[in-house]
């Protein structure tokens, strides 16, 4: 234990990288989560839009959520 926490102090250990999994689901979860709403508002009062920019939150929501997390661990990648 006392080893990682001098990695840990010293910046040798990354927290960032072993937390993104865990923001990518959220991020997943709630494009997902808005899609569908977004989807079922359009379907109740009857816009074409809403609908299709629901299926297009639902799909690209993650995409992008995904894009997005790749584009902050790449600040953290080690030096080679």
């Amino acid at each position: 234990m006392k080893e990682w926490w001098q990695e840990f102090i010293a910046f040798r250990r990354f927290i960032t990288p072993q937390v993104m999994p865990v923001v990518f689901w959220i991020g997943v979860a709630i494009a997902v989560i808005m899609g569908i709403i977004t989807v079922v508002e359009g379907a109740l009062v009857g816009s074409a839009r809403l609908i299709f920019l629901g299926l297009v939150t639902l799909f690209a929501g993650p995409l992008f959520v995904r894009i997005l997390c790749e584009l902050v661990l790449t600040f953290f990648r080690p030096e080679k």
